[in-house]
């Protein structure tokens, strides 16, 4: 759940910045004209700026698979799944490799 912060009014100490820091930040709210002048990143932005985030995203996260496997529901009986589980952590790799030498693969 999300957590709502409240906006303060005036400063309080120990928040992580200081009364200086404080002062120094003056952000009204917008009015409505600034509001309606307002263009899209992409209008006011180099391209190169977008092409580097681009890039950023593409080379974050776990590299992609050729063969990814493929999420499945199965149901088994309770003693079938028991017997597998008590081979230890990697069951779910056990038990893909019995079904791999079930299919002839």
């Amino acid at each position: 759940m999300a957590m709502k912060h409240r906006t303060l009014k005036e400063f309080q100490p120990g928040r992580g910045y200081t009364k200086e820091d404080w002062d120094a930040v003056d952000s009204p709210p917008l009015t409505d004209e600034e509001l309606a002048s307002m263009r899209p990143a992409r209008e006011v932005m180099p391209p190169e700026f977008f092409e580097a985030i681009e890039e950023l995203r593409r080379t974050r996260g776990r590299p992609k698979l050729e063969t990814p496997k493929v999420a499945v529901t199965l149901r088994l009986e309770p003693d079938v799944l028991e017997k597998f589980k008590a081979r230890g952590k990697d069951w779910r790799a056990k038990m893909a490799e019995e079904l791999r030498k079930a299919a002839g693969l």
